[in-house]
């Protein structure tokens, strides 16, 4: 039997239309550049994730001219309510010149499909129901397309352009294909969400983070809920995102500092941390789980590199580009998938060859200029984090503490002004210029 496999020609090929591989084709086209954005999904379709978007995220969208009005279905926040050491928090987000002072939450159910179908309004060709299997190379290595398995019957296909870029999150299945394994010597982390149906909390104007985790180690006689010293503090972090449709978006992370990583039932300890919130919450009850609890990887800091190679850019999750700090990794792979765009427009404007691989090397340069020193300092903090007693003595003593939980809001979310600024811009930008880049 003979196979025929059919071929198709682009300027650049983008692998996988989450928010890093959607945003790349949308600047790509806005370029005039000739694009195809394939991805293995068909839209709508569900991912992972805590649905909340900083104003970092925001940036990126209204980069778009995505409409993030109320009426467009967008739920606004206006800060972080941080929840520990027995204080309850409420941060708004900065004023900054560089970014909005409001957050987002949206579902991914769709919020992807609004990128991709924003990305095909620009000019760029979506193809769904393309599972992309392995890269293309020529004679010396280099990558010059991607094979690819499309609809139901796995039909083989071709696609050749001169340059990729893998945006195909977590699993970076395009990037392991050439042999680009992660690092392990950078941080991981795990996280596990539930969406419930909570009248009480889903319009919540703040997204909400938990530094401390409880479940009930004891019960007191005749089944009453015990007190918080009888309840066994668990490992990681926890959040509450109001959706505004009825439900929150509830879960927990837990980072490879922490001794429990890898060792601990999540989904368990997820249930048994919701089974110490409040009645009214309604996070309590299986009665009012809307779906089953779902989970992912965290890739961070810089976990797989080099960024650039043999005409594949690494986009996103794929190149572990989540903020060690938070756990965000929208707005990193927003961020990334511009300036991959940028770099692209810049090389194909060159001859091939030398010219225009100078031009591409300064992707990696660039993501490390930006991020690499952040990064090594979220290193560092996720170490410290990881000690359950450095965590709780920071806690305690650094919660009643406003001003100083402001300079951690602005550290964590990694919203500065760049230039200017006030004196913890100032401090923050500089620890990042100090620190050795990942």
């Amino acid at each position: 039997m003979i196979v025929v496999i059919q071929t198709r020609e682009a300027d650049v090929i983008v692998v996988g239309a989450g928010p890093g591989g959607s945003t790349a084709a949308y600047h790509l086209a806005r370029h005039g550049i000739s694009v195809l954005l394939l991805e293995k999904s068909e839209f709508p379709r569900e991912k992972v994730c805590g649905d909340g978007l900083t104003p970092r995220a925001v940036r990126q969208l209204v980069k778009m001219g995505i409409d993030t009005s109320e009426k467009a279905g967008w739920l606004h926040n206006k800060g972080l309510r941080v929840i520990g050491g027995g204080i309850r928090l409420e941060l708004d987000w900065p004023d900054l010149a560089s970014f909005p002072n409001y957050g987002l939450v949206r579902t991914r159910l769709d919020f992807d499909q609004l990128l991709a179908t924003a990305a095909t309004e620009a000019g760029a060709t979506l193809l769904t129901g393309h599972n992309v299997t392995g890269p293309i190379l020529d004679a010396a290595g280099r990558v010059v397309g991607v094979k690819a398995q499309v609809g139901p019957g796995k039909e083989p296909q071709e696609f050749r352009a001169p340059l990729v870029l893998a945006a195909d999150g977590v699993s970076a299945r395009f990037a392991l294909a050439l042999g680009m394994a992660k690092r392990e010597d950078r941080p991981i982390g795990v996280a596990v969400r539930r969406y419930y149906n909570s009248p009480a909390r889903h319009d919540d104007d703040y997204l909400e983070s938990w530094l401390e985790l409880r479940s009930p180690a004891s019960r007191q006689r005749g089944g009453s809920r015990s007190s918080h010293e009888d309840q066994a503090l668990l490992p990681g972090y926890g959040w509450i995102f109001g959706m505004g449709d009825g439900r929150v978006n509830v879960g927990l992370g837990v980072l490879n500092s922490s001794s429990a990583f890898g060792k601990t039932n999540y989904r368990t300890m997820l249930t048994d941390w919701l089974s110490t919130t409040p009645d009214d919450w309604t996070m309590n009850d299986e009665a009012y789980a809307d779906g089953p609890i779902q989970g992912a990887a965290l890739p961070m800091g810089f976990n797989r590199v080099p960024h650039y190679t043999r005409g594949v850019l690494l986009v996103g999750d794929s190149g572990g580009m989540v903020n060690p700090f938070n756990g965000e990794g929208i707005a990193y792979a927003m961020e990334s998938g511009e300036l991959a765009a940028e770099i692209v427009v810049q090389a194909l404007a060159r001859p091939a060859g030398p010219e225009r691989e100078r031009a591409l090397r300064q992707y990696p340069m660039e993501l490390r200029a930006r991020f690499g020193g952040y990064y090594r300092l979220g290193g560092w903090f996720v170490k410290l984090i990881g000690n359950p007693q450095i965590m709780k003595v920071a806690t305690r003593h650094g919660m009643p503490h406003p001003m100083l939980m402001r300079f951690v809001l602005k550290l964590l979310a990694n919203l500065t002004d760049p230039r200017g600024g006030d004196a913890m811009d100032r401090i923050i930008n500089g620890l990042t210029k100090v620190a050795p880049a990942v």
